[in-house]
């Protein structure tokens, strides 16, 4: 018998349960292709949804996440997915991940956007730009918890054991360490001369994506030094969103307790893999996680220009941005927390 033909079309919010349902079943799925992330961002964000669906008869077969994102000069971007390290088109097969590309590369085209682009893991084999300035960082996880301080690389190891037995830092879960955890994050953009999010977005996040975040934090003497938000997806625990309090690294090695104490949560809670995020190639962020044991794999974010001339610079690696990094940090923190929200629209 015959293929039947493929068809792609463009989803609707009725679609969710059905998409939600194959990714969870797609091997290269991630937490960023669920329906609750695309929400969640049009909740807070007002980027708008245009996922695309590909359907072999009745059979749904492919699932392209992406959105519609209008900059700062009103120009409109089509991302897949926003505020998201990961992305692109999942299928049961070669053609249709080709063919949910191929429309949205035609929608671009038509729409006149400045650039599509798709977040990938793996190279999708478009032949188109890509960005080459982030890479990954994910390992397998020990089957007993005692194991993962025996696996961490010497120096790590160290410190993460004095945080523990000298400092005598705990960690704790649980949604209602969302407040500090959103200070201590928006304490370390402002440091790095970036905008943060609203914790608007944090609370969306935890209630479009409900039962598959939480949010963890490492506390010295009754106070928190320490934040992470994490994302599940399968057997996958991802280490997404931190902060850390001025001083709590260098004085309390608070960060290497952190991720000892997360990778042994992960382990207790039946997690197989700890996905360390993504991080720039020439960043702090980067040599930290390598300092931990973790292995860098590059991302394959793809592009498809249309008006833009070239590939986005708008990155903290730009050397023409430092100066205005500079003057961010110099601003007041409770103004820059108000500048964020509007600010961080635009930087998806």
């Amino acid at each position: 018998m015959s293929q039947l033909p493929l068809r792609v079309r463009a989803g609707t919010a009725l679609d969710d349960a059905a998409r939600d349902a194959f990714v969870l079943g797609h091997s290269a799925g991630t937490f960023f292709h669920l329906a609750g992330w695309r929400r969640a961002v049009e909740r807070v964000m007002g980027h708008t949804g245009r996922d695309i669906l590909a359907h072999r008869g009745d059979e749904l077969v492919g699932v392209l996440p992406l959105m519609a994102c209008r900059g700062l000069k009103g120009r409109v971007r089509l991302i897949s997915m926003p505020y998201a390290v990961y992305g692109g088109g999942l299928g049961l097969d070669s053609e249709v991940e080709g063919a949910l590309a191929e429309l949205a590369r035609a929608q671009a085209d038509e729409e006149r956007v400045g650039h599509l682009e798709l977040r990938c893991m793996d190279d999708p084999g478009l032949g188109w730009p890509k960005s080459g300035l982030h890479a990954t960082f994910i390992k397998e996880l020990p089957r007993e918890p005692n194991a993962v301080l025996a696996g961490m690389p010497k120096k790590a190891r160290a410190e993460a054991r004095k945080a523990r037995e000298r400092h005598g830092l705990v960690h704790r879960v649980g949604e209602h360490y969302l407040e500090p955890f959103v200070r201590l994050f928006h304490a370390n953009k402002h440091s790095l001369g970036s905008p943060s999010l609203p914790i608007q977005f944090f609370r969306a996040i935890l209630e479009e994506c409900a039962g598959r975040v939480s949010v963890h934090v490492i506390e010295h003497q009754g106070n928190v030094v320490s934040a992470v938000m994490a994302f599940h997806h399968g057997g996958d625990f991802l280490a997404y969103y931190s902060g850390s309090a001025p001083g709590a690294d260098r004085e309390l090695s608070a960060s290497n307790f952190m991720y000892l104490a997360l990778q042994e949560w992960a382990v207790e809670q039946g997690f197989k893999r700890f996905d360390f995020g993504r991080s720039r190639k020439d960043s702090g962020a980067f040599q930290f996680k390598a300092h931990q044991g973790f292995e860098p794999h590059d991302l394959n974010y793809s592009f498809h220009l249309v008006r833009d001339g070239g590939l986005p610079s708008l990155n903290p690696s730009n050397p023409k941005l430092h100066l205005v990094q500079s003057a961010w940090r110099h601003l007041p923190r409770g103004v820059t927390r108000l500048l964020s929200r509007p600010l961080s629209r635009f930087l998806p």
